[in-house]
């Protein structure tokens, strides 16, 4: 099954997180408690506190967006090649019944693209490209 808007943070939604954890920092710089922050950011407690240790510790650098998670070591390009044969099916792949297993997906990219993939790395993989 495939995610209508895919799966992950797009460059958009973590540039929006990363301007409420701004905007949270220029509340502590006024001296704002915690529960006006929540309030008006409506955020959790739990991150208006993480987020304070983190602008008293390193100030407004701190609260920047650290980017994705991890680089993908499967491009677009070969993401689209992988969907493809993904597409074939996997008894053309050598599979007896017709389930793909991340375990199969990754020895699928290691035989195609010569890469080393985690499954863990595979499910992350297919998560961000809106497959479940």
């Amino acid at each position: 099954m495939r995610y209508a808007q895919g799966g992950g943070l797009t460059v958009e939604r973590r540039l929006l997180r990363e301007r409420i954890r701004y905007e949270a920092g220029e509340r502590f710089g006024r001296g704002e408690r915690t529960a006006v922050i929540v309030k008006g950011l409506r955020v959790s407690e739990r991150s208006v506190e993480r987020w304070r240790r983190a602008w008293r510790e390193g100030g407004m650098t701190a609260l920047a967006s650290a980017g994705p998670s991890k680089p993908l070591k499967v491009s677009d390009e070969q993401f689209a090649v992988l969907e493809k044969e993904l597409a074939r099916g996997p008894a053309v792949h050598g599979w007896e019944d017709q389930r793909w297993t991340l375990a199969r997906i990754r020895a699928l990219i290691a035989r195609t693209f010569r890469l080393d993939c985690s499954s863990a790395a595979v499910w992350r993989l297919l998560h961000r490209h809106g497959w479940s």
